[in-house]
């Protein structure tokens, strides 16, 4: 039994039929003259023909040859429709991202950014892990991580978005209930929203910033989007982004040149995931976006 002809050796037989020659379709396919001749003599092998007779004026394609050639040039546009839709599905935006933050940049922050995402790419899914927890990267619990410290594993491809401040701000209401504090030490006299439990984070916290013990915490809980409803809802005095105090007119910054908390942010991937393009635009989205609002919220810092 003959071995089937591969698919190339009938995109040689148009060649040699277009051009005349062995020399020349061998130009024209980027390939060897001898290659050129394997290749007819492959098919000649597996129909039990010959294919060209020689002529002072080169190949004459005999009756076989002529009977495959609408053959073989539906095998050439069937190959290249199958190029075609194979290089569609690698360069489309479809399918499902997982992208993992904390819950404040997952809830108050990235939703901005990723509608105009999703709203370019209908066939882009975004899956959020809004969480404080840190998802693996390297076992794809996540596809696309927002972090607040550099990543060191050597497998992680990873852009550095700059600092997001965080700083003590307040409702208009309560400053204008309770007056404005003028030092640090004027926090004792205020009512505060906080944590519940004395995390690690926290402990790091006090120790590195200049808090002065003593508070009377009116509202705690270790949900940070809730503490930052308690601060909206003018209940005391509580850290928040700077960025997203900014949004609101009546939520005013205390004491900002006293006390201020630089969040050093990350957006990471599994260098693996970088050459599919749903991975490469969500990141990108990311990168634009988070860096517009780090220097929107230092434009307004400085006014």
């Amino acid at each position: 039994m003959n071995k089937e002809p591969d698919w190339h050796f009938y995109r040689t037989l148009l060649a040699v039929l277009e051009y005349g020659s062995l020399s020349a379709a061998a130009r024209n396919l980027g390939l060897t003259q001898p290659t050129v001749g394997r290749h007819i003599d492959a098919l000649e092998e597996a129909i039990g023909s010959q294919l060209f007779v020689r002529s002072p004026n080169g190949l004459l394609p005999t009756d076989a040859a002529l009977e495959l050639k609408p053959y073989a040039e539906a095998l050439a546009v069937t190959s290249a429709a199958l190029l075609r839709t194979a290089s569609g599905h690698r360069e489309r935006v479809a399918g499902t991202v997982r992208i993992s933050a904390s819950e404040v940049i997952g809830v108050e922050v990235l939703p901005p950014i990723l509608a105009p995402l999703v709203a370019a790419y209908p066939d882009l899914n975004i899956e959020l892990s809004a969480s404080d927890a840190i998802e693996d990267l390297l076992t794809r619990e996540a596809d696309i991580a927002v972090r607040m410290a550099e990543p060191v594993q050597d497998q992680l491809v990873a852009r550095h978005i700059g600092e997001i401040p965080l700083g003590l701000h307040a409702h208009r209401r309560y400053l204008e209930r309770h007056g404005v504090p003028q030092e640090m030490a004027d926090l004792t006299r205020h009512r505060f929203v906080g944590f519940d439990r004395p995390t690690a984070y926290i402990r790091t916290m006090i120790t590195r910033f200049p808090i002065p013990e003593g508070l009377t915490f009116t509202f705690k809980s270790d949900n940070p989007l809730a503490q930052i409803s308690a601060i909206r809802a003018g209940m005391g005095i509580g850290i928040c982004q700077a960025g997203l105090a900014a949004r609101d007119p009546d939520l005013l910054p205390v004491l900002q040149e006293h006390f201020r908390i630089p969040l050093d942010t990350w957006v990471v991937m599994h260098e693996g995931t970088k050459t599919a393009r749903r991975y490469r635009v969500t990141f990108d989205a990311l990168v634009d976006g988070l860096m517009n609002y780090v220097g929107e919220t230092a434009r307004k810092r400085r006014r």
